[in-house]
C-alpha cells in the first residue's frame, strides 16, 4: 500500500470515528430538546442553529453559484439536514434515544438498493458480507427485549418508519453528494446547503409553532435550547461538514458505515440517562462493528 493511499485510509477511518461520536450523541440532545420544545420547533432550530454558524462561509460564495448548482444544493438541503432534522425528533416522541440511533444503521442498505435502482452502483461482495453482518447487529440490538429475552419487530411501532423515511433521504443525498458535486468543495455543499433551507426553518419556527412564546414563559427553556444548539452547531453544521469530506474521499458505502457505528454511541448514553443494556445488546453491539472490519478489510 502506497504512502498517499495508507494516509488516505487513515483520515477516512479518523473521520468515521468522529462522526460516531458527534451523531451518536445527537440522539440524546433531541431527547433533551424535546423536553420543552415540540419535535417541528426542534428540528427547525436546529437547523437554524447549523445555518447560521456556517453564514460567514456559505454568504461569500454563493454568488459564485450557477443556477443548476444551486438546485442541487437545495435538494441536499433538504434531503440530507431538513427533511431528517423534522423526522428524527417525530419519531422519538414514541422510541427511546438508543431504538432511534440503532434504526438509523438501516440507511447502508437503503445506499445500495438506491444506488443500485437510481445511480447504476455496484457493492463488492466482501462490502455485502460486512454489510449482511453488521445488519444482523442492529436486528439483534431492536429484537433484544428488556426483559432479557427475544422478541419480532413488530414490537417497534408505527413511529419507527419516520426513522427508515429519514434513512432513505440521507441514502438519496449521499449518491447526489459523490455524483453532482465534483467541483465544489465540502466546505460549499455543508455551508450552502444549509443556507438554503435557512429560510424554510426560520418561517417555520417563528410563523407556525410556539417557540418564542415558550422561550420567554417556560423555565427549562433555555437549557433546552442549549442542547439544541449543540446539535445544530455541532451534530449538524460541523458533522456535515466532516462527512462531505469523507464522502467526497471515500465511497458512499464506507461513508454511510457511519450509522453502523453510530448505535454504539447512541446506546451508551441511553445507558447512561436510565435506559437498559442487557447481554444482547452486547453481541450486536460486537455484530456491528464485525461487519465494519469486514466490509472494508483490504
Amino acid at each position: 500500500m502506497s504512502t498517499t493511499t495508507s494516509e488516505n485510509s487513515l483520515k477516512n477511518w479518523s473521520l468515521l470515528v468522529i462522526l460516531t461520536l458527534i451523531w451518536g450523541t445527537s440522539f440524546i440532545l433531541i431527547k433533551r430538546g424535546l423536553e420543552v420544545f415540540s419535535p417541528g420547533e426542534v428540528g427547525a432550530y436546529r437547523m437554524v442553529a447549523a445555518a447560521s454558524l456556517l453564514l460567514p462561509l456559505s454568504l461569500p460564495r454563493i454568488k459564485h453559484l450557477n443556477k443548476t448548482q444551486v438546485k442541487n444544493l437545495l435538494l441536499a438541503g433538504m434531503l440530507g439536514s431538513f427533511i431528517p432534522a423534522f423526522l428524527f425528533p417525530l419519531a422519538q416522541t414514541q422510541l427511546s434515544s438508543s431504538l432511534t440511533g440503532v434504526l438509523n444503521a438501516l440507511t447502508p442498505l437503503f445506499v445500495v438498493l438506491v444506488g443500485g435502482a437510481f445511480f447504476n452502483t455496484k457493492i463488492t461482495n466482501r462490502n455485502a458480507i460486512g454489510l449482511v453482518i453488521a445488519f444482523v447487529g442492529v436486528v439483534i440490538l431492536v429484537a433484544y427485549k428488556e426483559s432479557g429475552g427475544w422478541d419480532s419487530l413488530a414490537g417497534i411501532n408505527a413511529y419507527a418508519l419516520f426513522v427508515i423515511a429519514a434513512c432513505i433521504c440521507y441514502s438519496f443525498n449521499l449518491h447526489v453528494i459523490k455524483t453532482r458535486f465534483t467541483k465544489l468543495k465540502s466546505i460549499e455543499i455543508s455551508s450552502i446547503s444549509l443556507l438554503m433551507i435557512l429560510p424554510l426553518a426560520l418561517i417555520y419556527l417563528f410563523a407556525g409553532t410556539d417557540f418564542s412564546y415558550k422561550l420567554a414563559t417556560h423555565p427549562q427553556a433555555w437549557e433546552a435550547l442549549g442542547y439544541v444548539t449543540i446539535l445544530g452547531m455541532v451534530g449538524t453544521a460541523a458533522g456535515l461538514i466532516l462527512f462531505n469530506i469523507m464522502v467526497k474521499s471515500a465511497s458512499p458505502f464506507f461513508a454511510s458505515l457511519v450509522t453502523y457505528t453510530i448505535p454504539i454511541v447512541a446506546i451508551m448514553w441511553g445507558v447512561l440517562d436510565g435506559e437498559v443494556l442487557l447481554f444482547g445488546h452486547y453481541i450486536g453491539i460486537a455484530a456491528v462493528i464485525l461487519g465494519v472490519w469486514v466490509g472494508n478489510k483490504k
